[in-house]
């Protein structure tokens, strides 16, 4: 029974696996770098997260579980504690401050919508939004680069007005380091999370997903439009939520410390006539 559970994860996780591999072929990143990444992951889960009574595993039960030899789990483990492997997505001081712009009340219209900015006059200027959330940054500076990635609009008399909510990676590679950390990453953990053993019903995160099978090809990019225009009024609900629920970084504290909280969005439509699964 076990070895049939076995083989039928293996064969999912082939599925899952196909669009990695197709970014690591992308890149010009062969098996055996995969593999060295995918046997320090072996060895850093298994060393954490099952030991007994909180202690580390050992690296005999590492060994063991994962199927690696002592010498490769103390090597493996080694590198881990001269790097820890801290993967780090880059914010910017723009993403803060477009989260402000659009959830400040002192620059909000009474419908909620952002307000169009002078640069420096006022309270409820441009200038004051850049020196409230945006740490050091110059005014101008930050104006000249919100511009540059057409994020604002620039009037004849100097004011400012967003355009966006969010700023998109212009670079390719930064694009998919964000999108694995942010939408991947978050999916898979909720999976893991929501299919262990000791996780009973109403104590997992939500999970939810929807689809058709007969939506025919003159539809589809009508529900594609639609869906993303739904997505995006979703994720801009959310987004208000949790800078609602929001509190004050404390003294001493760093961002990394407090707990990440997240919801993802996302439509799919297979393009990929070689995935081997059926609904």
């Amino acid at each position: 029974m076990k070895e049939n559970q076995q083989s039928k994860v293996l064969e999912a996780l082939q599925l899952v696996l196909r669009p990695i591999v197709k970014i690591l072929l992308r890149y010009g990143i062969g098996y055996k770098a995969f593999a060295e990444t995918v046997k320090t992951v072996f060895v850093d889960v298994g060393s954490s997260e099952f030991g007994i009574r909180g202690r580390p595993t050992n690296i005999s039960r590492v060994a063991v579980m994962t199927g690696l030899t002592r010498k490769e789990v103390r090597r493996l483990r080694s590198t881990l504690e001269n790097d820890d492997g801290t993967f780090t997505v880059r914010t910017t001081p723009i993403t803060e401050l477009l989260t402000r712009w659009y959830s400040e009340a002192d620059f909000l219209d009474d419908n909620g919508r952002p307000l169009t900015l002078l640069f420096s006059d006022g309270p409820a200027s441009f200038s004051e939004l850049v020196r409230r959330f945006a740490g050091d940054v110059p005014p101008g500076a930050m104006r000249t680069e919100m511009k540059r990635v057409q994020l604002v609009d620039e009037h004849a008399d100097g004011s400012l007005s967003v355009k966006s909510r969010a700023l998109q990676p212009q670079d390719s590679t930064e694009n998919l380091l964000t999108s694995l950390a942010h939408c991947a990453y978050p999916l898979l953990a909720t999976i893991a999370r929501n299919t262990e053993a000791t996780t009973h019903p109403g104590e997992g995160n939500a999970q939810f997903a929807t689809y058709s099978l007969s939506i025919s090809e003159l539809d589809r990019s009508r529900v594609r439009r639609i869906s993303y225009d739904r997505l995006s009024e979703a994720a801009v609900a959310f987004d208000d939520l949790f800078t609602a629920y929001e509190s004050p970084i404390d003294a001493g504290q760093t961002p990394s410390e407090k707990p990440v909280v997240m919801v993802g969005l996302y439509y799919f439509e297979e393009i990929d006539p070689n995935a081997k699964y059926k609904w």
